[in-house]
């Protein structure tokens, strides 16, 4: 089996038989201008990081520039924002907030 990933100029792919993989680079190189990265560490935006047994894909760097970008970089991380037993109301009284703004801190994970 031979998956392929293909977007816009950028393509990563892996196999069930590293011959499968060597056999479509090859090509590949032959239809394209291409060049080979090596292992996969980094695509749109995730990092990824491979083991024997396993692939995790995570966003640790682009956690770190949100934090960053909205000058968190001395909160205290903590598991859970607010007390499982805090009871939320409607505040018809607070300003309006920032749309934009907003979705861009709530998509901050609680931890690194």
């Amino acid at each position: 089996m031979l998956i392929v990933q293909v977007y816009v100029d950028d393509i990563i792919f892996s196999a069930t038989n590293s011959d499968l993989c060597d056999e479509f680079s090859e090509l590949m190189r032959s239809e394209f201008e291409m060049s080979m990265i090596g292992d996969l560490n980094f695509f749109l935006g995730l990092q990824i990081k491979q083991t024997s047994n396993r692939t995790m894909v995570h966003q640790q760097e682009y956690v770190k520039e949100l934090i960053k970008r909205f000058g968190m970089e001395l909160a205290k991380p903590i598991d859970t924002p607010t007390s499982p037993s805090t009871r939320l109301v409607v505040d018809y009284g607070s300003p309006s907030v920032e749309e934009k703004s907003y979705k861009g801190i709530a998509s901050i994970p609680n931890r690194l």
